[in-house]
Parts: structure tokens; sequence; C-alpha cells
């Protein structure tokens, strides 16, 4: 039976490829020199934190990341901003934490969505993934236009696309 994977995943490679050139570029700036601005990626945790000296700065680093994210051809929506805190004088720190997965108020969503249009297709949550499978590989192609065009505030792939 023909299926596929709906899920959220940034590229890691990618990602920790945009941090490092970032990092390299904040190094090299005239205005950052004797700051301490920088990023800090923790891959396990799918964590990106901006180190800076204020709030201005703070603003520089999270723009130079993101032109590079742009660069590295990977999605902004794939970050979720937390506020920015004080850590002793003026210094901040922001974290931003990288989407890994399709939270469960999304998959939920996209099953209602695909339920509702009446498919020939089911669509099942299995773990962090939303798995569609149908009869007809034509099916499956609506059910992928489908959900493109209904979810558009988080960057989908649709992967693993058996026969």
């Amino acid at each position: 039976m023909p299926s596929f994977d709906i899920l959220c995943e940034a590229n890691a490679v990618e990602v920790k490829n945009a941090i490092e050139t970032a990092n390299k570029e904040i190094a090299n700036r005239y205005d950052f020199k004797g700051s301490d601005a920088r990023l800090e990626l923790k891959e396990k945790e799918h964590e990106v934190t901006a180190f800076a000296d204020d709030e201005f700065k703070l603003g520089q680093v999270r723009d130079v990341m993101l032109a590079k994210f742009a660069k590295r051809g990977v999605d902004a929506r794939f970050l979720k901003m937390e506020t920015a805190e004080k850590i002793g004088g003026d210094k901040m720190k922001q974290k931003m934490a990288v989407k890994n997965g399709v939270d469960s108020e999304l998959a939920k969503r996209i099953v209602k969505m695909i339920k509702d249009a009446k498919l020939k297709v089911t669509a099942s949550i299995q773990g962090d993934v939303v798995r569609v499978s149908g009869a007809k590989k034509d099916s499956l192609q609506e059910a992928i236009q489908l959900v493109r065009g209904g979810v558009t505030d988080v960057p989908l792939k649709f992967d693993n696309f058996r026969d």
C-alpha cells in the first residue's frame, strides 16, 4: 500500500554550517570588535543561543544568523524564539529552539484536515511523524497538495514515499 510521511525537520548539517559561518562573520565584523557577541548550537537539545552585550547587538546577531540560514536554504520558520533575558550587567542572551518533528497539535490538525477532505487515504500519528497511506498514488498526491495549501505556518517535508 503506497504511503508517505509528513515531518517537520531542519537539515542539521545546514543549521550547523549556518551557525558556524555566522560566528565567523560576527568575529570579523568591526561593530562586534571587543564584544561578547556569539552563537552557540546545542545539537542534542536542538537549541541555538545568541549572546551579545546589549539588546541592539543581540538583534544584529539574530539578523546575521537569519541571513546565513537563508543563504544555506534553511527556513527561518524552524526557529521558535524565546524572550531575551539579561545575564548580568548589560549582557543579554536569547534561546531559540529548532523545531524537530511535528508537534501533537499540528499533527491532529493535519489528520483532521485530511479526514474532512474525504480523500481516499488514511492519516495516522506515529510519534512526531504523520503517516499517510492510500490505495493510489494520485490520492496521496492530492493529500500532499491539500496539506501544502492548508499548513503555511510550519515548513513541512514529505518523505519516505513508498509504493
